[in-house]
């Protein structure tokens, strides 16, 4: 077992082990990946206050996320194709969240099933809703996802036209992959996860075979998927499909002030401040620093997220000083599904959790409820991208 002491320990071993497009459909952003770069980066213009001859026993990092009790205020997010990263990649991820005691979010675009994931679950879990196009589709998963006692709705507002990733055109992404020359090469050197992906039935997006009309295989998902996502989505459909829900609603991809406004007032339960991983728009402003001016526009209002760019426990910190009620990490628990799949997630999370709890400390606080701006030093051009009007 090798030590692992961060999270890039975790992402070298993934590398490795997972074939070249699923590590490139993850490790990847739209464009010229200005923005990918930059949500982890912009985390470095953020220092610490050290403090010291402050009482640190009885540390905790518990709390909660829209009334859920929590270990630490870090939920997984939706990843789409998390299977393809490990077999049964969901459930495995599912399994490792509820035993931590942290949120657990199924992509609309995942591999196992919402049916699958509750099988292989005992508690609820978070299930994450593309809106599309057929409408019935999208009233029969929402109740699909009522029916497996999903505790929580996370609306993706930020995908209503698929930003372009040049990575997964140029390896020609799909689940189960296509069998090319190129394909079989690198698949031959993966003969771990090959092995695995061949013991699973799960090999397609199971969410939506066999329950879209007209989508019986592959073939005919591609064809679906690359039409089906809603351009018309806008804040009456968002208000329709909180009422159809009827539960916890969190709305996902909100990066503007004006929009985190719009959001609180149709009535959510939390927002995800998030770019999509910077998968989207390209050029965007990082989370973390776009969080302050939408802390400062409705954090009394509504509960507040901060979800792209997470890899450190220091990066949890920082967020939350800086408002944030919980964090979301994709990336960084995918890495350790693909390296060491159950366990990996755990590794993942324990990293995590430990640098939350020794950074904490040795900036004088004893729980996350206690963290604020007072502890953070931030570099003069932080705050420095402003509208021109």
């Amino acid at each position: 077992m090798p030590v692992i002491t961060e999270i890039e320990d975790l992402r070298r071993i993934y590398q490795r082990r997972v074939p070249k497009m699923f590590y490139d459909y993850c490790e990847s952003g739209s464009w010229t990946e200005q923005t990918f770069r930059e949500n982890e980066s912009d985390f470095d213009l953020i220092r610490l206050r050290q403090r010291v001859a402050v009482d640190m026993d009885n540390r905790s990092t518990a709390s909660t996320m829209i009334g859920q009790d929590v270990s630490l205020p870090v939920a997984l997010a939706p990843v789409g194709m998390t299977g393809m990263q490990h077999a049964d990649g969901e459930i495995l991820a599912a399994q490792a969240a509820e035993e931590y005691g942290v949120p657990f979010t199924l992509s609309t675009m995942s591999i196992c099933s919402i049916e699958d994931v509750a099988e292989k679950t005992t508690k609820p879990f978070w299930f994450q809703l593309y809106v599309m196009r057929d409408q019935d589709f999208t009233r029969r998963i929402i109740q699909r996802a009522k029916d497996a006692g999903c505790s929580a709705l996370v609306l993706t507002l930020d995908l209503q036209i698929l930003g372009q990733r040049h990575k997964d055109l140029k390896n020609g992404l799909s689940a189960p992959p296509k069998l090319t020359p190129a394909n079989i090469a690198n698949l031959a050197t993966k003969w771990g996860w090959g092995m695995e992906m061949l013991r699973t039935p799960r090999r397609q997006f199971r969410n939506i075979v066999g329950h879209a009309e007209g989508v019986g295989d592959a073939s005919s998902l591609m064809a679906w998927t690359a039409e089906q996502f809603d351009p018309s989505l806008d804040w009456g459909k968002v208000a329709k499909i909180k009422e159809m829900w009827g539960g916890p609603l969190i709305l996902k991809g909100i990066l503007d002030a004006e929009d985190a406004k719009k959001a609180a007032e149709v009535g959510c339960d939390a927002i995800v401040v998030s770019n999509h991983g910077g998968r989207q728009l390209d050029g965007a402003l990082s989370s973390i620093r776009v969080l302050p001016e939408i802390v400062e526009a409705v954090g009394d209002k509504v509960e507040i997220h901060l979800d792209s760019g997470i890899r450190s426990g220091q990066d949890v910190l920082k967020a939350l000083a800086l408002g944030a009620r919980g964090t979301y990490i994709g990336r960084a628990f995918i890495y350790g599904l693909g390296a060491m799949g159950k366990q990996g997630v755990t590794t993942a999370l324990d990293t995590i959790r430990k640098e939350l709890d020794t950074t904490m400390a040795l900036c004088g606080r004893r729980n996350v409820h206690e963290l604020d701006r007072d502890m953070l030093l931030i570099d003069q051009d932080f705050h420095r991208w402003r509208r021109t009007t």
